[in-house]
C-alpha cells in the first residue's frame, strides 16, 4: 500500500461517524451498540447482530442472536426493526444427546399484520421414537405455530418466539404423544413485509 493510499484511508475513516443503534421497541428501544458510516444513509438496510443476553443483560441468553436492519436514522440515532434470529450452532448441538431424536420442522407463517415468515424449530425426544409418532409430532408443531402466528401481530408474534412462550406451548400440546426433553424455536427469517401505506 503506498502512502498516498495509507493517507486517504485514514482520511476516509476520520471522516466516518458513529450512529448508535437502537433496538426494536418490542425488545425496548434501548441502544444496543454504535456503527460508523461517512454518511447516514449508507446506514439504512445495514443489519446490526446482538444477542438476546446482551438486549437483557443476561448472559445465559447469550446463545440466541437477533438481527435488527437499520430502517431510520435521526440525528446520530439509527432506528431498527426486527430482522430475524438464530441461535448459535453449539447450543443446538449441546441439545442432541444419545437415545435421542431431534425433529425439525421448517414453518412458513403469515401474522395478522401481512408479515411473511418460516420459522425453524426442533423438538428433542426423550428416547427413540416411532417414525409415524415423529410426523405426529412435525403436524402438530406446524399447526401450532401458524395458527399463533395467523392470531397474532408481527410484534407480539416474534415477542412469544424468541423470549420462548411458544416454545413452552409446543411442548405442552405434544409431551402427550411422545416423551420430550426441548423444544427450540431456533430460526427465523422474514420473506416478505407488508406494503407501507
Amino acid at each position: 500500500m503506498t502512502e498516498a493510499t495509507e493517507r486517504k484511508k485514514i482520511k476516509s475513516w476520520k471522516e466516518k461517524v458513529w450512529y448508535e443503534v437502537y433496538a426494536p421497541s418490542m425488545f425496548g428501544g434501548a441502544m444496543v451498540g454504535e456503527t460508523p458510516a461517512s454518511d447516514p444513509s449508507h446506514l439504512i438496510g445495514r443489519v446490526f447482530e446482538t444477542t438476546l443476553g446482551d438486549i437483557f443483560n443476561d448472559p445465559s441468553k447469550s446463545y440466541v442472536k437477533l438481527y435488527f436492519k437499520i430502517t431510520k436514522v435521526e440525528d446520530t440515532k439509527a432506528h431498527t426493526e426486527f430482522d430475524g434470529h438464530e441461535m448459535v450452532k453449539d447450543y443446538i448441538r449441546s441439545l442432541v444427546r444419545r437415545r435421542s431424536e431431534k425433529v425439525d420442522e421448517i414453518t412458513p407463517v403469515q401474522t395478522t399484520d401481512g408479515y411473511q415468515m418460516r420459522i425453524t424449530s426442533m423438538a428433542i425426544t426423550a428416547g427413540k421414537t416411532k417414525s409415524s409418532k415423529i410426523s405426529t409430532m412435525r403436524k402438530m408443531i406446524r399447526e401450532i405455530i401458524q395458527k399463533r402466528a395467523a392470531e397474532r401481530t408481527f410484534d407480539q408474534f416474534v415477542q412469544e418466539m424468541v423470549l420462548g412462550k411458544l416454545a413452552m406451548d409446543i411442548l405442552k400440546a405434544i409431551k402427550v404423544i411422545h416423551p420430550i426433553r426441548r423444544i427450540e424455536v431456533y430460526k427465523s427469517k422474514i420473506l416478505k413485509k407488508p406494503q407501507q401505506t
